[in-house]
């Protein structure tokens, strides 16, 4: 996931028109159900653990989505 697309705006009090705003950031759109994080190896504790305080920062929802039979515990 990359920030590839601009998010345009023009400054405040500005007449209409005139043309686009300038860039103010990149984002990255994300769809719902992407997987953000893939993680192999590490014990589902430690994970829970880790994806609990990264949770705080994120402005999604986070969801633990595990896989039998394929990398870690």
């Amino acid at each position: 996931i990359f920030p590839d697309h601009p998010f345009t705006k023009k400054p405040l009090e500005t007449r209409m028109g005139k043309g686009k705003g300038a860039p103010e950031f990149w984002v990255a759109p994300v769809k719902r159900g992407r997987i953000l994080f893939e993680i192999a190896g590490v014990p589902r504790d430690i994970v829970e653990e880790a994806f609990r305080t990264a949770s705080h920062k994120l402005p999604v929802k986070v969801r633990l989505v595990a896989r039998e039979g394929f990398g870690g515990e």
